[in-house]
């Protein structure tokens, strides 16, 4: 089959991405952060077989969902700088950043405008991962 035509699309291949996980050490915090302060769904939480502590997000118009996890016996989360980060669509800018240092999180990077007259800026979540926020241009 030529795959460069699609045609073996679904035969074995995947469909769509369900979910993203991002191992952490203090679920409560980092829930609070992508409830509270991102203003995402918290969808269902649940242990898994081997014993994770599972919560599962969605945001806004997405289907995907983001997977917290806290499984202890992996030792310590170390996020890597620039290794990975999330990128969330805001529709004001300066309306998420004060709300979000309401919390007590302030953006660790930005606002910057970009080329295309979109603004960027970063927040990190309580474990250090990154969290991008675009507000795109009008």
């Amino acid at each position: 089959m030529d795959h460069k035509e699609g045609s073996w699309y679904g035969i074995g291949m995947v469909k769509k991405l369900l979910h993203t996980r991002y191992r952490v050490e203090n679920l409560e915090e980092t829930v609070r952060f992508y409830r509270d302060v991102l203003g995402l769904e918290q969808v269902r939480s649940s242990t898994s077989p081997r014993g994770s502590q599972l919560v599962f997000f969605k945001a806004p118009g997405s289907e995907e969902e983001i997977e917290i996890c806290k499984f202890d016996e992996s030792g310590p989360v170390q996020v890597g700088v620039d290794l990975t980060h999330l990128a969330f669509e805001v529709e004001d800018m300066e309306a998420f950043a004060a709300h979000a240092k309401s919390f007590g999180f302030s953006l660790s990077d930005g606002p910057t405008k970009t080329s295309s007259g979109s603004i960027i800026a970063f927040i990190d979540a309580p474990e250090g991962y990154e969290i991008e926020l675009v507000q795109k241009a009008l």
